[in-house]
């Protein structure tokens, strides 16, 4: 039986991706938004679960000791950008954390239909989806990382983590 597999697109929020936003990552958001769009229309095509995971925080949140706030829930910088708005059948996870399986029920989503390996794209290379890369593979996740779906606020960071998620982790780097 084939692996069944699932897309989920990592933090592509108007904070992060809208220059206006919080904390935007810089001129790599309109390409890896071009290039996720595209993605997830295939994907759609081939009946493939899209699971948008959203950072979503408290107004209080202890995050916000490193990094400025964002993505506050309610907010429109939490918001998923128009451009890929989920669908009708989609799923939305919302985080607060780094991982998209620490505190939530991604697991357990994707464990109820089956899903045995992961496509990854959005923001950051380095933080967000590194960590959810990690956790899925210590939960025996297959994972691949589209290169150039997924962008951070530097080029160096954005190279350690993709070298990081194929030579630590074993996922598939594409």
């Amino acid at each position: 039986m084939a692996n069944k597999k699932a897309l989920l697109v990592i933090d592509m929020l108007n904070d992060f991706i809208q220059p206006e936003g919080a904390l935007y990552i810089g001129e790599s958001a309109r390409e890896v938004t071009r290039q996720i769009k595209n993605i997830i229309e295939r994907e759609r095509r081939d009946d493939t679960p899209v699971i948008y995971i959203c950072d979503s925080h408290r107004a209080d949140d202890a995050e916000f000791a490193m990094f400025k706030p964002h993505c506050v829930k309610n907010t429109w910088g939490g918001e998923v950008v128009d451009a890929l708005a989920p669908q009708p059948g989609d799923y939305i996870i919302y985080k607060r954390r780094y991982s998209a399986f620490f505190g939530t029920d991604l697991d357990a989503t994707l464990r109820e239909m089956d899903i045995s390996e992961l496509i990854l794209v959005g923001v950051c290379t380095n933080i967000c989806v590194l960590y959810t890369a990690a956790d899925a593979r210590m939960l025996n996740y297959k994972v691949t990382v589209i290169k150039d779906a997924v962008a951070s606020f530097s080029s160096e960071a954005h190279e350690f983590a993709l070298k990081e998620m194929e030579n630590t982790l074993g996922a598939r780097v594409t």
